[in-house]
């Protein structure tokens, strides 16, 4: 498999790059997007990634803010950095920003032969963008995958998961769209849920991460911590792990208590996926795939 990721580059998002790794999928572009962050922050993850664990993949910086609202962050939660740690984290890179032309890179891959599809783990302002700037591109999209919504209630206000709340307007263009859109929403991921007692073995900084992370929920005095980004990618390379149903896909765009829900309708036509039920322990799936990738060219 060949694809796309358009990423706000937390550490969910590293290991869903890993993930994609351990399953032979080739990621042959990473558009980044505000959100987790803001931009800036977004960037030097990423670079500080694609140095510790060796990914090769070209990045694009993209969009860094939504179309319509203000700017929203999780840092309150994932820290300045967008991802906790117990000790290490990424190197700071003193390299060559990334060309600040995300969306026309997405476009012109899209453009090329063969299967298309794309990963989305954050805000959707950048597909968004796609849509409305290179809308034929953007109709050969033969699938995309995106980490966002919530077939229930929210987590970033009481309707509304975060990647949707964050820009309401792009996840709304993106749902009319007609594409092939699986939407790994907020009840999904919300099934794969790891505590201290899973816990992988891997290399120092990765562990470190890890334990960052599950601190999140840790805090929160709860047994364990969801798996988010890592649960879409797997979607993306192993579909059977899942239960899909069709559906048609709204977002709200008014501005009080709805702004960023998402609404789900059962639609045998509709062009929406929703995952209904894991197959599989899709949260053994996520942490195996991190135990054998982390340290897999890992850079001193």
């Amino acid at each position: 498999m060949r694809l796309w990721v358009d990423t706000d580059f937390g550490f969910d998002d590293l290991w869903a790059l890993l993930l994609l790794r351990h399953y032979g999928a080739t990621v042959e572009g990473i558009s980044l997007v505000a959100g987790n962050t803001p931009l800036p922050q977004v960037i030097a993850n990423a670079l500080g990634a694609a140095e510790a664990y060796e990914l090769g993949a070209p990045l694009h910086a993209g969009a860094d803010k939504a179309l319509v609202r203000e700017v929203e962050t999780a840092q309150e939660i994932l820290g300045e950095k967008g991802m906790d740690s117990r000790g290490r984290f990424l190197p700071e890179v003193d390299r060559a920003q990334p060309p600040a032309d995300a969306v026309e890179a997405l476009a012109a891959w899209l453009m090329q032969d063969g299967r298309r599809e794309v990963l989305a783990l954050g805000p959707l302002t950048n597909i968004a963008l796609l849509v409305q700037r290179f809308p034929e591109a953007a109709a050969r999209i033969t699938r995309l995958v995106w980490m966002g919504g919530s077939n229930g209630p929210g987590n970033h206000s009481p309707l509304a998961e975060f990647n949707a709340l964050c820009d309401p307007e792009a996840a709304a263009i993106v749902a009319g769209a007609g594409l092939p859109l699986d939407v790994i929403d907020l009840m999904i991921c919300r099934q794969a849920i790891f505590g201290p007692e899973d816990m992988p073995q891997t290399d120092p900084l990765t562990a470190d991460l890890l334990g960052g992370y599950l601190d999140i929920g840790l805090k929160r005095g709860r047994a364990g911590m969801a798996i988010y980004d890592p649960v879409a990618a797997l979607a993306m390379v192993r579909p059977s792990a899942f239960a899909f149903e069709r559906q048609s896909l709204t977002v709200s765009t008014t501005p009080n208590e709805t702004y960023g829900a998402t609404r789900f309708r059962p639609d045998p036509q509709g062009l929406t996926r929703l995952p209904t039920a894991p197959l599989e322990d899709i949260a053994r799936l996520c942490l195996d795939a991190l135990r054998q990738e982390a340290s897999h060219g890992l850079s001193e």
